[in-house]
Parts: C-alpha cells; structure tokens; sequence
C-alpha cells in the first residue's frame, strides 16, 4: 500500500485498543475512488486474529428500514436469546420477526450494541462497514449509535462513505478522517508500480496533477492506457477519467460487454451482495446463467473468484447509472417476480412504466407493514413512491403528506418540508390541509423556532372549525405548549389567547391516566383565567398523573410536568411523576424523552439538597443527547446548579447561552435566568442585582417558574431597600400560596410574612417556615428559612438561640457544596461568637462523573447487566468502571461503594 500513513496509524491506535480491551471508531470519507475500501482491506489484513465483520451499503436497498442491520447481525441472531426481554423485542419487531409493536429506535441500537459486545466476549471483533452513504437510515442511525455507545467492548468500528455519507449524516459525531489525493511523490509512485513499459515524465506529471492524486484513477489510467500514450509519443485523452470521468470510463467499459453480461452486472447492481439466492433467482427469470459472468471478470469488472463480486463499488454505481430504463424495468421485473413480499411492491414500482393505482396500492400496505417493524424511513420512501405511482391528484396530496409525517417520526426533518410542497397545492379537505400544517409546525418545533408556531396552528384549528373536534384539540394542545415555550416572543397572537382558545376548547372525555390532556388543559386555564381559576385543574391534573401505572414522554411533557410542580410548589408530585417518567422512557429506550425528563428531575435534586445526584442527571441526560444527535449549546440547563453552587463562571456563561438562545431562536428562556441570577446574588448578598434579575420576569409572567423564587423576591426587595418591589412579591405569594395549600408554599408564604413583619410576631411565623418545609423535600428552602431566622435572631442579641438555627443551615449549605449560602451562614455563625470549621472533603477517591454515577446504582443494589440496561451501554463498558472504581475507592465489595461515597457526599 501506497502512503496513507496517518490512516494507517489511526487503523493500528483503533486496533490495539480493541486488542486491550477497549474499543475504537473511525469513519473514512472522501471523493469516490480515494482509498476508503482499501484502507477497510488494509485494516482486515492487520487484524487477522481478531473476528471481521463487513458490510456493505447497497444502493437498491436504501430504502428497507433495518435491512442492513439486519445482514449484519444475521450471523448473531442466535443469541437474540440471551438479550434482555425489552431488547430482543425490539430487535425481533425491527426485523419483522414477531408482531411485537415497534420500539424506540435507540432501544434496537441498544440492542445491536449488546449482540455485538456480547460476540466480542468470545474473541475481539472488528466491524467494517464500506459505502455508508448506501445504507438504509434505520440501520445507520443504529450503527453510528453503537458507535457513540462503545467504550469496554473489546469492539471496533470502522466505517467509510462518501462525503456526506448521504442525506443525513448520522456518522457526523464520530470520529473521522477525510480522504484526499495522494501527494504528489506517492502518487507517482502508486502510477509508476502500475505501468509495465516506459513511462514518460511529462505524462507521468500530467497524470498525477490530472487525477488530483486519486488512487483510483492513477490506476485505471495505468492499466487502460496505450503504451504509446504512457510514453508520451501519442496524446492524453481529453478531459482525463477521472471523477465522474472515472465513472464514465467504467460504463464504457461494461457497454462494450455481450447483451447477457450487461443484464447480469445491472442484475448484480439491483441485488445485495450477500443475499445471492435472490440473485440468482431473478437470473434464472431473464435466462441468465454464470457463464453471462466470464467476460465481465476477463475485462477487470468482476473479481475473480467462486464468488463473482464487483472489482470496485464505483463500478456498481457506473452500471446502475447507466442502464437504460427499459433494461431497469426488466430487472426488476425479474427481483419482483421473485422476491418475498416485503420488497416485491418496490420491485414492482420499478418495474411499472408510469402511474397504476394497483400498484400503489401494494405499496401503500408495504409501507404499514414497514410502519409496523419501526422502520420509518422506509415507510416514507415506499409512500413516497407509492405516491408517484397514483393517478388521482387528491390520493398522491395524502400519500405525500402521510409520508412527510413518517419521515417527521425518523427524524428526516430536511425531507418533510419538501414533500409537503408537493402535497400541499392538491391538498382537499380542512382535515389533510390542518394536518400539514402541523407538520409544518412540528418542523419549526423540531428545530427549536417556537415563534411562528402557535398562530399557525390557531389558523388550522379555524379551518377546521367543528368538523373534527379531537382534531382541533390536538392542535390547540399543541399550540399551548409552543405557546409556553416561546411567550413573549411569539408573533400574531399571544400566550394568554392560545390558553384562553385552549381551555374554551376543553371537554373532558373519559382518558387514561397517563395522558397529558388534563394538564395542558390546566395550564392553559391558568394561563387564561389566572391562577385561582387554573391552580384546582393542575392539583387535579397532577394528583391523576400521579395514578397512572404508565407514563410516556410526548411533546416534553417533562417539562410541563415541571411547571405544573412549580407553579403550586408542589415538589412531591413533581418528582413522582418525572420518576415515573424516567423508567417508562429508560425501558423504553425513548432516550430524547429520557434527556429530558433527567433534566427536569435534576432541578428536584437540587431543591432537596441533592446536588451530586443532580450532576448525575445532567450527566446522564447530555450524554443521550449526544447519543441521539440532539446535544445542544453548551449545558445551560445546569443554570440553577451553578447559582446554588456558586459557580460564577459557569453561571455567567449559561446565562448569555440562554439570552443567545432567546433571541435567535424564539424560546423564552428569562423565568430561568432571572431564577439562577437571583439565588445567586442573594446568596453573595448582593441584593439589588437579584432584585434587578426578579423584576424582568415578575411582571406579565403568567406562569410560576418565577413564582418559585418569588420569596426571593421579598427578601431581595427589603435588603436593597426597595420596599415596593417586597410589597408586590408579598401580595402574589399571598394570593398564589394558600390556594396552592402545598408545605412548600405554606413554607415560604410564612417566611416571606416574618421578613416583612417588624415586631417579635416573626419568630412564630418563622418556626412555622421551617416546620413546613421539613415536610417535603426542599432541603435548600429549609436551610434557607433557618439561615433567616438565625440571622433575625442574632440581631435581637439572641446569640445561643442564633447559633442553633445558623449551624444547622451552614452545616447544610456546606455539605452540598452551597458555596454561596454556605459562607453567609459562616459570617453570621461567627458574629455570634462560634467559629465554623469547614467541612474538609477528601478528594483522594478521584471518581469521574461517569464511575461515580455507576458506584452509585452499584450501591443501590442494580447488578452490572441492569446497569448497563438502565445507562444504555454494555456490560463490559460496566464492568470496566466497577473496577477503577473499586481501586479508588480501595474496596473489594459491592456493599462498601455506599458507606465510601458517603464520605464525600453528606449532601445526599
């Protein structure tokens, strides 16, 4: 092999990782005909001890969801019995094994990840994966899923694709190495190894500066070149095959080739290269046999060898491009005659000159059959088709926008909006005409662009008027919660009007309790009607959610459950329901719905004080973002942790992403920065700031998240002196608290009343703070209320009594690692006369954020293999944590992780 040194050395890194245990991914791109498929056989030869795996995209089979998963884990599936129960069923529904329904594509990725490391146990493996641009989407957001997913797995995953690797890059967050030319020394060499005669040194620079160092091209000129022409005495041909030329140059040559062996190479080009039982069926169909193979293999198109097989996958590509349509036709005429029944309508559609309703009919109960298996994409492509092949112009508007739907659901948000370009002018009905504009409005959602959406879907709900009232209230369901999300940045109507359409609309019908409808509903009349009117409907809303068996994350309900909690400071139900959230999406394997939902339970974490628990959230919850593709902008949902914990840095940092955010993209992110900004500020006592930061969001803010911090509020009013602003904060906690009747707001209501009280009645109202929040699981509030108290303590010379109220807050505000709060209770704590002794922390254990949330479901009792079901990774990838964490921890039982990490985490 010619040069590639750095690629070559990248090879032997991935491969003496795996070697030692570990794993390794690497994705080639490039031009056609750079090098990547033989940097793959460079790769194989180099790891000859090790198991290989290979697959190759097809570009024939781009459309059948999970078909190139499923060769690739054919050899493997016998061990589907040894999955846990949740991942065989996805991977046997994925593949259409059992009528089990479909499951969350992130689940078969789960599942293909733990087939694949399972194999590897016995010997280490190495995958290798050529033409990636060719494989159906399905199975490539598998493969780059278990590529992001590989850690301990003594697995390797090497892959290669053209650049862009289709119209979708699923691989774009592994790592890659982008293939150019050869330089121009090893070019040379490459042409000079190729030719036999003389070679000529103006040609041989012409060649290498022609070709732009591309292998491919260099050696197809070296062979198919005249000795007269390598040696400079006849002319180069003009332009040089090279790129498309090179493509050219192979239908060239396969068109000089007999009429059977032609028909076998665009046979060979429309069949998988594995599945030649297909392959030589439909040969038998045209009366082709192996012999329509020699000419192709004597004129260097085919391989030679028992099995015949394209020299290059640039040749498969030149063949099919090259056919005519009627040859086509023919094909797939033979392929449908004897394919099973999955792939025959396609076949068929192929094969059809023009539109035939009978034939789009097969291919429309091909793509619900494909529907059924999970295989989105390929339910769209089938629809699609399905849709060209229709005559009526109504029928092809629905097919296409039932196909744009199916692309929304596989996440191919580019492709939606243009079949609902198409559809949309043949749209009849205010039915199929709302539909697609929610879709249009998924897309904005999907994209974060909350802004436009709420008017649109009002503009549907018009149209539709009272033909299809659960319709309407889906739309109108909808339409609240991007209404929440973008507030006062939406354009053409406002919160308060989508919530006021919205509750107006509400009929309560018999539901389950897991749906969403009667909390968007309360919402929305809270909204709407004020907070007296809304706060009854969420308690209801919540206490149901709280019965239900089962949850499932839609719309980030995640984040509306989190609302609601917030706006009746109801934290109990809060994290009830946002746990049973967790565990319905873990088993699910919904891991976006997931990342969302350990988000939101992150911010209970930190309400009860739990502020390594809720790292381990945020942890957790960006690393299936990133498993996902979703990873957004930096971890500004961490805003209210870095306030607690006085991270200035960060803090200041996730607040400019938020601001960033809300500019560009519409999403109204300052009920969050005004909370994070004035916990902090308080805690550092600078008063007037908090203040500042409360004021941008108190005023025409319907919803609580600053209600929360509306306490804050108070205090943050009276120390900066501006007794108004105190005045206004305490009027809503009155107003809003005890319609809410929770301990939270019960606690706080009595708080902000002794702040305001300047005779001795405050004691009483303090003791009351604290007594309710010590029922629920606001550890934070809790100290905050006794820091208070002990502050008004030692100013009435009260010095014992302060010292019992001021340790206990400082003790706890240190144990979290609270540093703000926790050095304003130290200088009250000394005012006093008592010296606080900081907590000394010992940092020998050294645990990453990733051993230490391991340690801890190993302490709480989960075995390796439901660890590793719960994180979505493998068990070895477990394993290998356990054990640094048992060497830093200095340990040799699972039962001593507890007491250890104990040590360092009082807080939790």
């Amino acid at each position: 092999m010619v040069g590639r040194y750095a690629e070559r050395e990248a090879i032997g890194r991935l491969l003496e990782s795996v070697r030692d245990g570990f794993s390794g991914v690497l994705v080639f791109t490039g031009d056609a005909g750079v090098g990547k498929t033989r940097l793959l056989e460079y790769a194989a030869t180099s790891a000859q001890e090790l198991t290989i795996v290979r697959l190759v995209g097809v570009e024939a089979e781009t459309r059948l969801g999970y078909g190139a998963l499923h060769r690739l884990l054919l050899p493997y599936l016998g061990r589907l019995s040894a999955l846990p129960q949740r991942q065989r069923d996805a991977l046997n529904a994925a593949f259409g094994l059992t009528d089990a329904s479909p499951s969350d594509r992130h689940l078969v990725g789960l599942a293909a990840l733990t087939l694949l490391s399972d194999a590897a146990t016995a010997a280490p493996m190495l995958c290798l994966v050529d033409d990636v641009q060719w494989l159906d989407r399905e199975s490539a957001e598998t493969l780059a899923f278990v590529g992001r997913r590989l850690y301990a797995d003594s697995l390797g995953l090497l892959a290669a694709g053209r650049d862009g690797t289709g119209d979708h890059d699923v691989f774009g967050a592994l790592p890659a190495l982008r293939l150019e030319g050869l330089p121009d020394v090893e070019a040379r060499a490459l042409l000079t190894n190729g030719v036999t005669g003389h070679l000529d040194e103006a040609v041989a620079e012409r060649l290498v500066a022609g070709t732009g160092g591309n292998p491919l091209a260099i050696r197809e000129l070296a062979v198919n070149l005249g000795p007269e022409q390598l040696a400079g005495v006849t002319p180069l041909p003009e332009p040089l095959p090279v790129n498309r030329q090179l493509e050219e140059h192979f239908r060239q040559a396969a068109a000089l080739l007999p009429a059977d062996t032609q028909t076998l190479l665009l046979l060979m080009a429309a069949t998988p290269t594995d599945d030649r039982t297909a392959l030589w069926r439909a040969a038998g169909v045209l009366g082709l046999s192996i012999r329509s193979a020699t000419p192709a293999v004597a004129a260097g198109i085919l391989n030679r060898g028992i099995v015949a097989e394209f020299r290059h996958p640039l040749i498969r590509s030149a063949v099919h491009s090259a056919a005519s349509a009627e040859a086509r036709r023919s094909v797939q005429a033979a392929l449908a005659a004897t394919s099973v029944p999955e792939r025959r309508a396609w076949h068929l559609a192929e094969a059809t000159d023009g539109p035939d309703d009978s034939v789009a009919a097969q291919l429309e109960a091909a793509s619900e059959r494909a529907q059924a298996r999970g295989g989105y994409s390929e339910q769209a492509l089938v629809l699609t088709r399905a849709a060209e092949m229709t005559a009526h112009p109504g029928k092809r508007a629905e097919r296409y926008l039932h196909a744009a739907a199916a692309h929304l659901t596989s996440g191919n948000v580019p492709a939606v909006q243009a079949l609902l370009d198409l559809a949309t002018p043949d749209l009849t009905g205010p039915v199929n005409r709302a539909h697609a504009t929610r879709l249009r409005a998924s897309v904005e959602m999907f994209h974060a662009r909350p802004r436009e959406v709420p008017a649109m879907l009002l503009d549907a709900v018009a149209e539709i008027g009272s033909t299809d009232p659960m319709a309407s209230w889906e739309l109108l369901r909808e339409a609240t919660y991007a209404a929440i999300i973008g507030d006062r940045t939406i354009t053409r109507t406002t919160t308060r009007e989508v919530a006021k359409a919205t509750a107006d609309a509400w009929r309560e019908p018999a539901l389950p309790a897991w749906s969403p409808d009667p909390l968007m509903a309360a919402l929305a009349r809270s909204v709407a009607y004020g907070y007296a009117a809304g706060a009854p409907a969420l308690a209801a809303a919540l206490a149901r959610l709280r019965t239900a068996d089962d949850l499932q994350e839609q719309n980030a309900f995640s984040v509306m459950v989190s609302l609601a909690g917030d706006e009746l400071w109801d934290i109990e139900a809060k994290r009830e329901i946002l746990r049973k959230l967790v565990t319905a999406d873990r088993g699910r394997g919904a891991l976006y719905g997931l990342s969302t939902a350990l988000i939101a339970l992150a911010t209970v974490e930190i309400w009860a004080g739990r502020f390594a628990a809720a790292e381990s959230c945020y942890i957790e919850a960006y690393d299936y973002m990133a498993a996902t593709g979703y990873s957004g902008p930096g971890d500004f949902h961490k805003a209210l942790l870095y306030a607690w914990s006085g991270r200035e840095a960060e803090l200041r940092a996730a607040v400019a992403t938020m601001r960033a955010m809300s500019e560009t993209m519409g999403i109204e992110l300052h009920r969050w920065i005004g909370q994070a900004l004035s916990i902090f500020e308080i805690g550092r006592g600078r008063y007037r700031e908090a203040l500042d930061a409360l004021l941008t969001v108190f005023t025409d803010h319907p919803l609580a998240l600053g209600d929360v911090n509306v306490a804050g509020m108070v205090e943050a009013g009276l120390r900066a002196g501006d007794r108004k602003a105190a005045a206004m904060a305490m009027e809503r906690m009155e107003e809003r608290a005890p319609v809410a009747g929770t301990p939270w707001a019960l606690g706080l209501l009595a708080r902000c009343r002794a702040l305001m009280t300047d005779d001795d009645g405050a004691e009483q109202l303090y003791q009351e703070s604290i007594s309710q929040l010590g029922k629920v699981p606001v550890a934070v509030e809790l100290a905050w209320s006794r820091l208070l108290f002990g502050e008004w303590l030692r100013r009435r010379r009260r010095r014992a009594d302060a010292r019992v109220q001021l340790r206990a807050a400082y003790e706890s505000f240190e144990s979290w690692g609270a540093a703000p709060f926790a050095e304003r209770a130290r200088v009250e704590l000394l005012a006093t006369g008592e010296t606080a002794r900081k907590r000394t922390v010992d940092t020998q254990f050294d645990l990453t954020p990733q051993e230490r949330h391991v340690a801890r479901l190993a302490a709480s009792g989960s075995t390796n293999a439901e660890i590793a079901t719960q994180l979505f990774v493998t068990t070895s990838t477990i394993e290998f944590h356990l054990s640094r964490v048992f060497r830093k921890l200095d340990i040799t039982s699972r039962k001593q992780i507890g007491r250890k990490l104990s040590e360092t985490d009082s807080g939790d």
